[in-house]
């Protein structure tokens, strides 16, 4: 056999005298065996030739590979049986070699036995559910299977389950990724220990057979890959030879599941260099191996380099002939130049070494470091695998084989030393690749496994070079798609950046080697180094420039740009993922004083990166104007590596900062891009499209906001403290555009801006002052505080749930890490700042989730309204922050007006920065304060209350960071200072403050009013004389002092002054020829920023001389002033305070307040405001009033709505219902009037024009999941605990029918049952009426609308038009009297035998109706629609139980049966029973008489045979004839078997309608003596011998008595003695007696027993009474209920004394001798039961007394459904589904959405919920945790009934937190399912096409 199966393989087979040919007959085993044998010999030579000529032929390459090799190699396969049969017949014979002759199986098993299992090591691919513990990980990346976590002791800990997105490895065991304690049991014990050694021969034959195996894969590889043709690799190629790959590689992987010892000698095969060298060199005679060598050799050349700009290089190589074989045999390692291909043993050696000495990488070189980007040298197997598995796109097969020899520590460093040296070629083979993110996937799957290892990753590091590959290929990588940038000079730059448009950043193509980097870097050891390394800092900031200035925005000035691009995505995550993320990582080494050098080298290459970058793009002092680019990350490296040196290393500032000219430069494009901000919030970027909105949202936005904006703000205050504060804040003014609105004139002409942006630039300008001069980030704050701050500013905003917090705090994005730095920190800081608000459930409302809500004192002490300013994505979020912080305040009677954002008292600056206050002691700012106010005060337009709020802000900034001593500053006026100019005296705002300013030179428009005004004279004598004629230096020029400071500053940092760059002045600021012309006219001011603050207190206050200052009464407030740290208020409060701090500066500040009060102000003057202006300036207050205004009235029509809503539709609260329909309360009108809600008027119902309720029908399967046992199902989550239907309602009643129609006559058993258990008709009404006419225009209308709505207009769906409730049908009302006055209540006092014949006359009468059928009205023609309707809504199964198809009968017991479950449905809403009494829960929204009409109408066209009525079975004695019926085949169904309910609503439903109230009440008296004695007969069918002939003996005696017939022992003993005349009791000692429980019948029990079987009907029966006659339930105690109702309903006698226990068979009333008509009912059983005793037995035993519905229990925690259920197989497909779900009423497992499952288009589930609920189902999503309803052909998501520890859902398990249940959101839903109200409250719904 092995001889056939050798030439079947291998062609010819060589004459081998070794192998006797009788050994070729023997069979593998045996060869095997003796193959061991030989082996065994201490001389194996022969043994080992002997089986290499074996493995020679079994596993020779040169059969064909399918059709990928082509054709050429097909002759050679000398034998049939296709190449899929010759790979198997190799694959056993490897089995049978390796496991020497012994059985394949028991091999395993032997060698697992020595696996010192000491790590876990799983390998999992995408979508696999895994578990991490931030508690137990040392590296973030740890995960664990779900086995391991489960196994080890986790409790406590921040763990979450989540979805692999790229596959991974479990680490269990691994103690450097994660710590000990959290392994699980089984990887706990180091077992090497007790493992006993590998025996020798058990893997002797592996060492052999495993090589050649190998290779032969290896050669299969090589065969199977075509160099690609231009257009890529065609992937069907590649597929199909991984296809027929497939069992080959499995066989490996199963070997690597053996555990240890088997790894361990794969690691031997993998790495052996001899083996590999041995097999592979082609250098031997056989011609296959030659030939797969060179298709070996051609694919390495062909990997080789493919820029564009290397084509040069290329040819060198292929010129030098030959020696492109050579230099991959590795003969070379190639440094710099190709050209030297013989190189000799030194340069081989620099190769190496000259890593680290590169220099900066200029794109022109053609010399870049080749070595690592070209050469490629293999020496083992494992290093030619990896190639192919590289060139074959990282199949998932060889990378879960490669990962799982993991767990071999000597196999790891081999396989990560390989890695690395592939590490250009894979970032080759990922950029050309079409599927790049399934192979970023897998790539990312190795290598995370590979760099979370510190100590690994440290010692390929300096092995390896790993830092010089990583950072080189990731430049190579980014070079391929560089454009010049446009920034700045477009014309000269010689700078360039990424082009965001390409695939390469669109895709992200690059996050695999820049996640390896960070993951790298994560690692200390590894990220000292490369901050020691000078060549790779230059080189990295190298890199980092290729992103500075990228996706530059320029301004559309004219039209809407056509063309909005996306690329600002590409943008942002490029510069968080590839710049941010690495700095974060770097950053969190550089934590302690020993490494500021790092720091220092970081910094020192950033700038001269930056002066590299401003060079480049020719930068001098001025920005292009209408550019903005986000993208600074070389600002941001330094600002961060800035802060980390002074908060934690210690460093002094100044020796990291460069000199002023520099600073200039740095701060001029962040302060750009705060300008740019205020201008997109302007709308000034509108012709940008939305796009530049967008931008402005992401950068600060909580992800991207602490590597973003943070820095930048932290970079200007650090050049605002160090630059001169007078050229900072003109430069501010002067980039936000607002330099010439601060004027005082009150008219001015901004050349760059329009007037309607003035107002809000100015805010902004200002806003950015105060953040810049109050946000303490990285200025002082510790780490808590900047928390706590962080987490305040969110919650003020708005109340959020806890996770959303989590993602809303920005934490340091050390990456990946999804650790929150110091997460214990944010739960105490949560705790101390918020209250937890559980969440709410109104039965109609929305699903609440848990939410955090700042706590009072937080709002009291800690709002922070320029942190928030600082954090919002949407301004409204600002506003909704003041508009929560005012209801505080007037909440807590705080503040009862409207506050200004409070004042807050700042963490004390760290004192490197303590220059940044000398920006609020600077005349320029004064200057602008006193403009401003001024302006204010004298009305100027353009002003509002914020910018007002904003100017007190930076006062009472200034005088809290005021110098201490006033005195040294009062000397030194007469200084230098003095020529600054004169406005102000000095720069201390303490005196500034007082300072009275008389006149001012402005430069206005002629037109302007200050023109016409007289100049002063020019002698006039006061302090400023000098004034008038120091020229044009008065005229404060904001840009002129700038341009003067930046002058100053060039040439003080210059030495050689000559070859300054002089500033080009820019024409933009004057604006020669722009008319109107400007003239200078000089105004008389005389105000002092005091006064003016007095005055302004004035005008706020609306009085004179509101102002008093207090220390006049108390001395005191000035010694100690005792001003909060926290002030609520308005501006009024803002100014008094103001003044309280400046006077208690100062004592000449208070001489002179106090001098200013004194005078008493004269009034300040009336506006005189031209028309003109007034309309500007009343603009837009009457816009923010109109606001206001809208706002109030769409708040009040939101409230009524709701109050509506809540009356019209609330679905369980009677207390607050308003009946609909408005009816009169006079009795003498008796006709009912209903309104139209379509046409408003009101009316009766009348024949011609019917009036009808919107109702919904709906099938429902409710009242078939009762259950008869307390105890509720639990939803299985074991395979033992399946739940079976044969205990429900529905199955009960389902058997009991099909039993009597096995038996008895078919339509006589369709009147003895109800159906519509399962399926049943459910109508319901929202109460509201109208015309049917009306409605059929409406639903036209709604037909001809386009617009898509949740319903479907084709199945007649609508909603109400009033209240919106859904519905699908109306049901006319029938004309005529009201419920309340029927004339028919009366009691008449006629006997019973009287009532009873009128009954049967009545019936007997057919149509005898007050509308005659046979005319066609329209009434008549709505009531048989309707009823189509009601028949449609149910599927056919639920209606048809006639053996006879559509056969009347059917229709007969349907009809009936809709109104039963109606009657039990309203009975089960009310909670099972009748005690709360009260009117119906659905109060006037019921529809059952309306209902009972059309059902009544309907059911009178079927006459019931009359020899057949169950009313003459009831009332009247017949004739016994022992023969009858034996006769027929089939007898009528006996009385006694009848269901008494379907009884009595055939005998209501028969009768003409209105119905007379005594008529009712003699049906029921009547079938009330049939139901007791159902009672009776089933009380005797289920107790013992004895009891029965006790009772038979007890009962006989008291016969004689009078009132025998109303006692139920007489009564009992005589059912008993004619039922025992038949052979119903002789089936004794059948398991049937063993069913009941022996308790001893006392007569209590046996009357509770008799009344809880009575009690349904009685229930149903009153229920009925109340719709038909209008009467309210009596309410009362549940015991009793029973005697309550039998008086309700007239069957209690009215004189019963209710002293002496009650009885119920004191309720009989016997239409005639109640023994007489016993013994004729016992009869028929009798006659039955001779033949069919036991199913005779059966039939009498009805089960009543069912419990209310429920759904089924779920288990308290979510992850036990989940585990059980996520990986459970499907039943029908025997497939794990991929979105299983759950049904929660029955406890089915179906396949959502899966077409496996699919029967004639239906899905699974929808087809589930019409089997299982009737066309409703509930299921939960086992993968989202939601829970879906679907209600016919629509569905919606309802929500989850599984919150975590903070009260929130986790749809798609996304943050995989552990869930648990939430009883209240459980009941609702039951609630909900119960009372048939998912359509009404759910509004979300959806089509789902059958494809659920």
């Amino acid at each position: 056999m092995a001889a056939a199966a050798a030439a079947a393989v291998g062609g010819q087979q060589p004459s081998q005298p070794e192998l006797p040919a009788s050994g070729l007959a023997l069979d593998k085993a045996a060869t095997a065996a003796h193959l061991k044998a030989a082996l065994s010999r201490p001389d194996n030579r022969a043994g080992a030739e002997e089986l290499q000529a074996l493995l020679e032929r079994v596993l020779s390459a040169e059969r064909p590979l399918a059709a990928a090799a082509g054709g050429e190699d097909a002759a050679a396969a000398g034998g049939g049986g296709g190449p899929g049969a010759a790979e198997e017949e190799a694959l056993e014979w490897c089995k049978c070699l390796l496991a020497g002759g012994g059985g394949y199986d028991e091999f395993c098993a032997a060698v697992r036995a020595y696996d010192p299992a000491a790590l876990c090591g799983l390998v999992w691919t995408a979508n696999f559910v895994a578990y991490r513990c931030r508690t137990c990980g040392i590296s973030p990346c740890m995960s664990l299977c779900a086995e391991c976590f489960h196994q080890g002791d986790h409790t406590g800990h921040d763990f979450n389950m989540f979805r692999s997105q790229a596959g991974g490895a479990c680490d269990c065991g691994d103690s450097n990724v994660m710590r000990e304690s959290g392994f699980c049991k089984r990887h706990q014990i180091k077992s090497s220990s007790n493992i006993p050694c590998v025996p020798k021969d058990l893997l002797m034959m592996s060492e052999f057979v495993l090589p050649r195996f190998i290779f032969c894969l290896i050669q299969y590889l090589r065969e199977g890959y075509n160099e690609p043709a231009a257009d890529g690799p065609s992937e069907k190629d590649l597929n199909k030879v991984l296809q027929l790959l497939e069992p080959q590689i499995s066989f490996l992987e199963d070997l690597t599941k053996m555990g240890g010892a088997m790894r361990s000698v794969l690691t031997q095969v993998l790495t052996n260099q001899q083996n590999y060298k041995d097999l592979t060199s082609g250098l031997g005679e056989n011609a296959c191996v030659k030939k797969s060598h060179e298709k070996y050799l051609i694919a390495l050349k062909s990997s080789g380099l493919t820029y564009p700009e290397d084509k040069l290089v290329y040819g060198v190589q292929e010129q030098s002939a030959g020696t492109s074989s050579l230099a991959v045999q590795g003969f070379v390692g190639a440094t710099g130049t190709l050209g030297q291909v013989d190189s000799s043993d030194e340069d081989d050696q620099d190769g190496s070494q000259g890593l680290g000495k590169r220099k900066r990488v200029k794109l022109s070189s053609g010399t870049k470091d080749q070595s690592i980007m070209d050469v490629l040298k293999h020496k083992s197997f494992l290093e030619e695998l990896l190639f192919w598995t590289i060139k074959y796109e990282f199949p998932q097969k060889m990378v879960t084989f490669l990962l799982n020899m993991l767990p071999d520590q000597e196999y790891k460093v081999a396989f990560t030393k390989t890695f690395v040296q592939h590490y250009a070629f894979i970032m080759k083979t990922l950029k050309k690749s079409h599927e790049s993110d399934t192979m970023s996937n897998r790539i990312v799957h190795i290598s995370v496994q590979l760099f979370s290892n510190e100590e690994l990753a440290r010692q390929v590091t300096e092995e390896c070079q790993l830092l010089d590959i990583m950072v080189t290929v990731l430049l190579y990588m980014m070079e391929s798609c560089l454009i010049k940038s446009e920034l700045q000079d477009e014309e000269n730059s010689l700078h360039v950046v990424v082009n965001c448009g390409e695939a390469l950043l669109k895709n992200n193509t690059y996050w695999p080697l820049v996640s390896d980097f960070i993951n790298i870097l994560s690692h200390q050891s590894v990220a000292k180094r490369f901050l020691e390394d000078h060549g790779l800092l230059v080189t990295w900031m190298n890199f980092v420039s290729f992103f500075q200035g990228m996706n530059l925005n320029k301004r559309e000035l004219n039209e809407h740009v056509e063309f909005e691009s996306q690329t600002y995505y590409a943008a942002f995550a490029a510069e968080l993922e590839a710049c941010a993320q690495p700095m974060w990582g770097l950053l969190s080494h550089c934590k302690v004083r020993e490494t500021q050098e790092y720091t220092r080298n970081v910094v020192r290459y950033c700038l001269e990166a930056l002066q590299d970058w401003f060079d480049a793009i020719n930068f001098v002092d001025e920005p292009a104007p209408n550019q903005v680019t986000f993208h600074l990350p070389l600002h941001r490296y330094y600002a961060m590596f800035l802060s980390k040196a002074v908060k934690c290393q210690e460093l002094d500032l100044d020796s990291v900062l460069p000199d002023q000219e520099m600073l200039m430069k740095l701060m001029i494009h962040p302060l750009q891009i705060q300008a740019s901000l205020a201008e997109i919030h302007s709308n000034m970027w509108v012709r940008n499209g939305l796009q530049i909105k967008g931008q402005a949202m992401t950068y600060v936005q909580s992800h991207f906001c602490n590597s973003m904006i943070d820095p930048d703000i932290y970079l200007l205050q650090v050049c605002a403290s160090r630059l001169d504060p007078d050229y900072f804040i003109s430069s501010v003014f002067e980039r936000f555009k607002v330099v010439d609105l601060l004027t005082m004139a009150s008219q001015h002409q901004n050349t760059v801006l329009d007037a309607e942006h003035e107002r809000s630039m100015l805010e902004g300008a200002l806003t950015f002052l105060v953040i810049l001069l109050s946000l303490r980030l990285h200025l002082g704050m510790s780490d808590d505080e900047i928390l706590r701050a962080e987490m305040v500013a969110q919650l003020c905003m708005n109340d959020r749930t806890h996770s959303s917090l989590l993602d809303l705090i920005p934490e340091n994005p050390n990456p990946k890490s999804g650790i929150i730095p110091g997460s214990y920190s944010f739960e105490s800081v949560l705790s101390a700042v918020a209250d937890f608000k559980a969440p709410v459930f109104e039965p109609g409302g929305s699903m609440q989730q848990g939410m955090y809500t700042p706590k009072a004192e937080v709002w009291d002490q800690e709002f922070d309204p320029v942190m928030v300013i600082l954090r919002t994505v949407y301004r409204r979020d600002v506003q909704s922050a003041m508009d929560r912080y005012t209801a505080f305040l007037k909440q807590s009677g705080k503040f009862p007006g409207n506050p200004w954002p409070p004042y807050k008292k700042r963490t004390s600056l760290h004192p490197s920065y303590k220059g940044l206050m000398r920006l609020l002691h600077c005349k320029t700012l004064h200057i602008v304060l006193f403009t401003l106010l001024y302006k204010i005060l004298m009305d100027h337009q353009n002003l509002s209350e914020h910018v007002l709020c904003m100017v007190l802000y930076l006062i009472e900034l200034g005088l809290e960071n005021s110098a201490e001593e006033e005195s040294d500053e009062e000397a030194s006026v007469g200084g230098p200072e003095r020529c600054h100019d004169s406005w102000f005296p000095g720069s201390n705002l303490v005196s500034n403050m007082r300072h009275f300013i008389n006149y001012v030179r402005v430069r206005v428009p002629e037109t302007a009013p200050e023109v016409k005004r007289d100049s002063p004279a020019s002698t006039s004598s006061d302090n400023l004389g000098s004034f008038q004629n120091s020229g044009t230096a008065q005229v404060f020029s904001l840009v002129a002092e700038r341009r003067k400071k930046f002058q100053e500053i060039i040439n003080r940092s210059s030495s050689e002054a000559n070859q300054v760059v002089r500033p080009k002045t820019s024409s933009k600021w004057s604006a020669p020829g722009s008319a109107p012309q400007l003239t200078t006219a000089i105004l008389e001011i005389k105000e002092s920023i005091l006064s003016l603050l007095i005055k302004l207190h004035h005008k706020l206050s609306g009085k004179q001389n509101s102002y008093y200052p207090p220390w006049l009464d108390d001395i005191e407030i000035l010694i100690q002033p005792e001003i909060p740290k926290y002030s609520h208020g308005d501006g009024i409060t803002a100014v008094e305070r103001i003044l309280l701090k400046a006077a208690s500066q100062s004592r000449m500040n208070k001489r002179i307040i106090e001098e200013i009060c004194r005078k008493v102000t004269p009034p300040v003057p009336p506006k005189k405001v031209t028309a003109a202006e007034k309309k500007t300036l009343d603009k837009e207050e009457r816009r923010q009033k109109a606001r206001e205004r809208q706002q109030k009235l769409l708040a009040e029509f939101a409230s009524r709505q709701k109050s509506f809503m809540e009356t019209a539709m609330d679905v369980d609260s009677p207390e607050n219902d308003i009946p609909m329909e408005i009816t009169t309360a006079e009795p003498q009108v008796s006709e009912a009037v209903y309104d139209c809600v379509i046409c408003g008027q009101s009316g009766p119902s009348s024949e011609d024009r019917p009036t009808g309720l919107v109702v919904l029908l709906q099938a429902s399967s409710v009242l078939g999941q009762c259950r008869d046992n307390v105890e509720p199902k639990k939803l299985p989550i074991t395979e033992e605990e399946q739940i079976y239907p044969w205990d429900t309602c529905a199955a009960v009643h389902d058997v009991r029918l099909s039993l009597l129609q096995r038996y008895f006559k078919d339509s006589s058993c369709l009147l003895a049952v109800s159906i519509g258990w399962e399926g049943g008709v459910y109508v319901q009404t929202c109460g509201h009426t109208l015309h049917i006419d009306c409605h059929k225009s409406y639903m036209e209308s709604l037909r001809n609308d386009q617009v898509l709505q949740g319903f479907s207009v084709d199945k007649g769906e609508f909603t109400c038009p009033l209240c919106r409730q859904f519905a699908n049908s109306v049901l006319p009302c029938y004309p005529g009297s009201n419920v309340e006055n029927n004339p028919w209540q009366r009691p008449s006092n006629k006997s019973i035998q009287d009532l009873i014949k009128e009954v049967e006359e009545l019936q007997g009468r057919p149509g005898a109706f007050p509308v005659s059928i046979s005319s066609e009205t329209n009434l008549s023609k709505e009531m048989e629609s309707v009823m189509k309707d009601i028949k449609n809504t149910t599927q056919k199964k639920y209606r048809d139980y006639s053996k006879t198809p559509g056969s009347p009968d059917n229709d007969f017991l349907f009809m009936y049966s809709v109104a039963r479950t109606n009657l039990e449905l309203e009975l089960i809403h009310r909670g099972g029973n009748l005690c709360s009494g009260g009117a119906s829960t659905a109060g006037k929204r019921s529809c059952l008489n309306q209902l009972f009409h059309v059902l009544a109408l309907h059911m009178r066209l079927y006459s019931i045979d009359s020899e057949y009525n169950p009313w003459r079975k009831l009332t009247q004695l017949e004739e016994m004839n022992p023969q009858l019926g034996y006769e027929e085949q089939q007898p009528e169904v006996p009385i006694l078997y009848h269901d008494v309910t379907s009884l009595l609503l055939i005998q209501i439903l028969m009768m003409p309608q209105p119905l007379r109230k005594d008529h009712f009440t003699c049906i029921v008296k009547v079938l009330f003596t049939l139901l007791y004695t159902q009672a009776l007969a089933e009380l005797s069918v289920k107790c013992s011998e004895e009891d029965r002939s006790a009772w038979k003996h007890a009962g006989a005696l008291k016969k004689s008595t009078c009132d025998a017939e109303k006692s139920y022992e007489v009564l009992l003993s005589f059912v008993i003695s004619e039922l025992s005349k038949g052979k119903l009791y002789h089936e004794e000692g059948t398991q049937e007696c063993a069913m009941v429980n022996p308790i001893a019948w006392s007569p209590e029990s046996m009357e509770k027993y008799l009344q809880d079987f009575c009690l349904p009907f009685l229930r149903i029966t009153s229920l009925l009474q109340h719709h038909l006659f209008g009467e309210d339930l009596p309410s009362c105690q549940e015991e009793e209920e029973f005697s309550v109702l039998a008086s309700c309903l007239g069957l209690l006698p009215t004189f019963y004394q209710t002293e002496h226990p009650f009885i119920s068979a004191s309720c009989l009333d016997w239409p005639v001798p109640a023994f007489d008509i016993i013994t004729q009912w016992c009869f028929e059983i009798k006659s039955f039961t001779e033949r069919h005793a036991e199913q005779g037995k059966a039939l009498l035993i009805q089960e009543s007394k069912w419990k209310l519905p429920h759904l089924l229990q779920l288990p308290e925690n979510y992850n036990t459904i989940f585990q059980y259920y996520h990986r459970k197989t499907c039943s029908v497909c025997t497939k794990v589904p991929k979105d299983p779900a759950v049904c929660l009423v029955c406890g089915t497992f179906v396949c959502l959405k899966g077409l496996c499952c699919k029967q004639q288009s239906y899905c699974e589930c929808v087809l589930h919920s019409q089997n299982c609920g009737a066309g409703t189902g509930i299921f939960l999503l086992i993968n989202a945790s939601v829970i879906i309803i679907i209600r016919g052909h629509r569905f919606c998501l309802w929500g989850s009934v599984y919150l975590d520890a903070h009260g929130e859902e986790d749809r798609d398990l996304r943050r995989g937190k552990p869930l648990y249940i939430c009883k209240e959101r459980y009941k609702v839903l039951e609630q909900q399912w119960i009372s048939h109200t998912f359509d009404h409250i759910n509004k979300r719904w959806g089509p789902h096409y059958n494809g659920l």
